[in-house]
């Protein structure tokens, strides 16, 4: 019996999405640093990474950077149909295909090998097939587990194609900076790095309960079998999000309360429209903020009761952001996001509350005409005349 030693999965992630279906629609833009967005940077060309552009910077430190960078605005609808063309390229590839985001995907193509050959050759016909019928460059990443797939893919960008051999996981895995184990942020990487630890393979050479005693049980348990190449989750067709999440970068300027407040409400209606949409209702409600030194921070509130009511949401939201406005006004922000998660089946939860007090009969008339005249029809009266942000194209909730 033949038994494969690459695969079966698959990581499949465009590159520079937004940046390169601009230089695909406008090929006075290839090879030349291109910038989407102008008060934040929303995407970057390679071109312009190189020159230290990164994502979420603030426009005018982006184009110091980067005097010659061409900075086009985001065309949300482009982008929206890419990303449907690549879905379609991954569904004519496999039927076990797992998005994470409108770029990317997991693919499962284990039991593919007799009719369409070893998981490197339809990788590499994967990316002819995107570059040909969609025109933009992607990365694949070819390992046995989801987690190490994801690191291939990272390892091999832009346009590349890595495949990690079984008999060689650990062997391209631990050189690598723990930086590159799911979980590990800023905070994490900080506490590892100030005890000496700096690739994957010193995680792996701790015990477990090293770690927990050093991260905490979760973090410490969830790294020990990364560090191991321990991931026996499978690609899941049709998984329903977890959590939904919306964010809005800030820029550097200084934002003051009510600025900052009519945002969190903007974000608050958006999400509340998104759960609603897919039949769910939320426990949790997350604050996620970046400030302007680039450090971040999240604080998270549990409902009693799970909800749609986009009021509720929004006093919640509202109390975290009470409880974190001393260091938001010392030190401000640069991005604000909030995220909803404790996801159940709305059809399963009580959300009847009286009209008067909001709830889910006036949450269903705002939606009800916003579906008819457009998500702009009916607003809070403190968003008027506001800039509501970018809505980012989305997997289907």
């Amino acid at each position: 019996m033949f038994v494969s030693t690459d695969g079966p999965i698959l990581h499949a992630d465009l590159d520079a999405f937004y940046a390169s279906v601009e230089q695909r629609d406008d090929p006075r833009l290839r090879g030349r640093p291109v910038i989407v967005g102008g008060g934040v940077v929303l995407a970057a060309s390679y071109e312009a990474k190189a020159r230290g552009v990164r994502t979420a910077m603030g426009g005018r430190q982006a184009r110091a950077l980067c005097p010659d960078a061409i900075v086009v605005p985001p065309r949300m609808s482009a982008y929206s149909a890419a990303s449907k063309a690549v879905f379609e390229v991954f569904a004519a590839t496999t039927p076990l295909v797992e998005g994470i985001s409108i770029d990317e995907a997991f693919l499962d193509v284990g039991g593919l090998r007799r009719i369409a050959g070893s998981a490197a050759d339809i990788a590499a016909r994967l990316r002819a097939e995107v570059a040909a019928a969609v025109g933009l460059p992607i990365t694949v990443g070819v390992a046995r587990t989801k987690f190490l797939a994801k690191v291939a893919s990272a390892v091999a960008k832009p346009d590349g194609l890595l495949v990690v051999p079984h008999d060689g996981e650990l062997a391209f895995l631990h050189p690598l900076p723990v930086e590159r184990l799911w979980g590990v942020g800023a905070v994490t990487s900080a506490k590892l790095r100030d005890h000496g630890i700096g690739t994957v393979g010193q995680v792996a050479a701790l015990c477990e309960a090293e770690l927990v005693g050093m991260l905490g049980r979760a973090a410490g348990r969830h790294l020990h079998a990364l560090a191991h190449n321990r991931d026996p989750r499978p690609v899941e067709v049709g998984r329903r999000r977890r959590s939904i999440g919306a964010q809005r970068a800030l820029g550097s300027r200084q934002r003051g309360h009510d600025e900052l407040d009519a945002t969190l409400a903007a974000l608050a209606d958006r999400l509340a429209r998104r759960l609603r949409r897919a039949d769910r209702a939320c426990r949790t409600v997350t604050l996620r903020m970046r400030f302007r030194d680039y450090t971040r921070a999240t604080r998270s509130h549990t409902i009693a009761e799970a909800t749609t009511d986009t009021a509720v949401i929004l006093a919640a939201a509202r109390d975290l952001f009470a409880a974190a406005w001393p260091r938001i006004a010392a030190d401000g922000l640069t991005l604000i996001g909030l995220a909803l998660s404790n996801l159940e089946n709305s059809d399963a939860v009580q959300l009847a509350l009286p009209f008067d007090r909001g709830g889910p009969v006036l949450d269903s008339a705002v939606d009800t005409v916003r579906d008819r005249f457009g998500t702009t029809a009916i607003t809070r009266a403190a968003l008027l005349g506001r800039d509501p942000g970018i809505s980012v194209p989305l997997l289907p909730d």
